[in-house]
């Protein structure tokens, strides 16, 4: 009689400690499943490996990032954007955790395999840009400020840009898609072209999305005052970091995709000496 007893009362137990891993096992699935439709519609994180946008953004830093507002109102000059690259970019890969390589799973297809950017938006659609003189430009401190369509908008008057890329070389665009085209030999940024070839897969981006655009009508040079001026096409942006010496940004790789756009940095949440809001 005792046995019996004791039977049933190793099932009773075994049959509880099977119920609990069903009921873990459901808490752990609804969690994944829940956690995935916040991380495709609601929230996002992504690495800042770079100072790009130094002192806004101090790197090495992750980011919380919302995906909402954009949904409902298209970013406004000054505003601070994370993006996908429109372009493979090899190197940063190098600087993805596990985590990141995991939830790359999730990002829409045309995107799957690229990294993530944190830039200030300073163009949208229709818009002529171009660099001048800032009062406080001098030979040692050649900085720059963006009028856009002939006026500083009001979030960009304190900011300082280098004279580079685009802005300096309107065929930049070409010569990083092209490093070995004979045109872009003599280039002063052919030692640039060279550099960049085992960094980013950036050629197909230019021949499907950039060439077919005609650049020469959204890109144009004064020739007696060298002064460059580039107009932003329909369904694209354009982008700077704050750190603009040491910023990759849309003076060397062109126009971002509207569609590419992912939403806004809301928190800093590593490392925890800037555990907080963004100050923007």
């Amino acid at each position: 009689m005792s046995a019996k007893k004791s039977k049933k009362g190793s099932d009773k137990k075994e049959s509880r400690f099977l119920h609990e891993v069903k009921e873990w096992g459901k808490a752990i699935l609804y969690a994944v499943i829940f956690g995935t439709i916040i991380r495709l519609f609601v929230f996002e994180t992504m690495l800042v490996p770079t100072g790009s946008m130094i002192p806004t953004i101090n790197p090495p830093a992750r980011l919380f990032v919302e995906k909402i507002t954009y949904e409902y109102r298209e970013p406004d000059y000054g505003d601070i954007v994370v993006f996908w690259t429109p372009y493979v970019d090899i190197e940063s890969q190098k600087y993805l955790r596990g985590f990141d390589k995991f939830m790359d799973l999730f990002s829409p297809a045309k995107y799957r395999g690229h990294v993530k950017y944190v830039k200030r938006l300073v163009g949208k659609a229709g818009d002529v840009l171009e660099l001048r003189r800032a009062p406080d430009y001098t030979a040692a401190n050649p900085v720059y400020q963006l009028y856009v369509n002939g006026e500083i908008p009001p979030a960009l008057e304190e900011r300082r840009y280098v004279r580079e890329g685009v802005f300096y070389d309107p065929s930049f665009y070409l010569g990083l898609a092209h490093p070995d085209d004979p045109s872009v030999r003599f280039s002063p940024y052919y030692r640039l072209y060279q550099a960049y070839k085992g960094l980013i897969e950036y050629t197909e981006f230019f021949e499907t999305e950039l060439e077919p655009l005609g650049l020469e009508k959204y890109i144009t040079q004064d020739p007696s005052t060298g002064v460059v001026r580039v107009t932003v096409p329909e369904g694209f942006q354009f982008m700077m970091g704050d750190n603009s010496a040491n910023s990759f940004d849309s003076r060397y790789f062109g126009f971002v995709p509207e569609e590419a756009i992912i939403g806004s940095p809301m928190l800093t949440i590593w490392p925890f000496s800037d555990f907080g809001p963004l100050k923007k």
